[in-house]
């Protein structure tokens, strides 16, 4: 396969996947008759030499495009009503949600909250909000510049509390992209920190959902090429950023991850939500650390699962195998390296075993597991 070539093709949506592939936005809106399309980004991104170009193409093929960039690191609800309220006064047309997974998150939540009146947070998945989501939604295109997330292929959002910072998921198949344009070039301007984290953001998706007690042999054949695919670039993407052919697999990996996943995550998913929770702790990167902590919790259950990817990997232990990985892209080995507070056990295990991830993790989790995981990483 020619990595850096481009690619269409339907799965679960529209993609047009491949380096230079941002060039299609434009006339893509013009078929669709969008006009005043609402770009949704961060204020770092903003701020780069590519979403300029992107805007100015859009204002050339006489398209009128209008941003919202107030989204914190890990988004809450407050950044998804501004982000409504932008769209209704700037008589917007269309969202397009151009960023990271924290952008994409906002994107999607201003897409279901634009013509849904509902309190966000009744439209939450394990309360059965779904059935809420009835009325129209704005056109939806999706434009990752990272690999982590794959929330452009998502049909679920992950926005937190204001308060509480606890993390809920809104999910409906409508708030699915209409269309995803998916550059691996507009990942080459990350720093190397974030490109790990969310590397491992990718590979911990895709371990999971291969791990995940569900049955779904598609998305465990999904899983496992891109954690193979990973193993083959994500050290050349942190250390080489313009290696275009290791940000093509990287970015294929994470959408590829985001689609395996439908079929459930686990106990590092569990974990790392807390440390974001009260750390505002990047969510790559605590599924990073994390991993290792909750492969050994599995690792009687999984033996099995560990041997053929220590087959497809080449190496003869797949624990280790992911230490190193995350050693040589520099991720922390544990909390402690971190310096995160070591007295905060007792509140991240409270919010681990009330997440809903480990319930599809191929061991049953207890509260005092996730304890003794959190003083294990924080070396109590």
């Amino acid at each position: 396969m020619n990595w850096t070539g481009r690619y269409g093709y339907n799965f679960p949506t529209s993609i047009r996947f491949g380096v230079g592939v941002i060039e299609e936005l434009a006339p893509y809106l013009q078929t669709q008759a969008l006009k005043r399309p609402l770009l949704v980004s961060d204020k770092a991104v903003v701020q780069l030499d590519f979403f300029k170009k992107v805007i100015a193409g859009l204002e050339k093929a006489g398209l009128s495009p209008t941003v919202y960039s107030g989204i914190s690191k890990n988004p809450v609800e407050s950044d998804v009503h501004a982000g409504v309220e932008h769209f209704h006064k700037e008589k917007c047309d269309s969202v397009i949600g151009l960023g990271g997974g924290a952008s994409l998150d906002v994107a999607r939540a201003i897409v279901l909250k634009a013509y849904h009146t509902r309190p966000l947070f009744d439209y939450d998945d394990a309360l059965g909000g779904d059935k809420y989501v009835t009325e129209k939604v704005p056109a939806f295109v999706t434009v990752p510049t990272t690999s982590g997330t794959g929330s452009e292929v998502g049909r679920s959002t992950v926005i937190a509390e204001n308060t509480t910072h606890k993390k809920r998921i809104l999910f409906s198949p409508r708030l699915i992209a209409n269309k995803v344009f998916a550059d691996p070039a507009l990942s080459v301007d990350l720093p190397a920190h974030v490109t790990a984290a969310t590397g491992m953001d990718a590979l911990t998706h895709n371990v999971e959902a291969f791990l995940s007690k569900g049955v779904s042999p598609l998305c465990d054949g999904i899983a496992v090429e891109a954690i193979r695919l990973i193993s083959e670039s994500l050290e050349n993407a942190t250390k080489k950023p313009h290696d275009l052919e290791a940000r093509a697999k990287m970015m294929i990996a994470s959408l590829m991850g985001a689609t395996a996943f439908q079929k459930g995550l686990g106990i590092i998913h569990s974990m790392a939500h807390p440390l974001s929770t009260v750390f505002d702790t990047h969510h790559g990167l605590a599924n990073a650390v994390m991993m290792p902590y909750g492969l050994e919790f599995n690792k009687d259950v999984c033996a099995e699962k560990y041997e053929y990817l220590e087959k497809i990997l080449g190496t003869s232990n797949f624990i280790a195998w992911v230490r190193d990985l995350n050693n040589r892209v520099g991720i922390p080995s544990s909390l402690k390296a971190m310096n995160l507070d070591a007295g905060k056990v007792q509140e991240l295990s409270d919010l681990a075993i009330d997440d809903a991830c480990h319930h599809c993790n191929p061991k049953p989790v207890t509260h005092a597991d996730f304890e003794r995981l959190f003083k294990q990483a924080f070396h109590v």
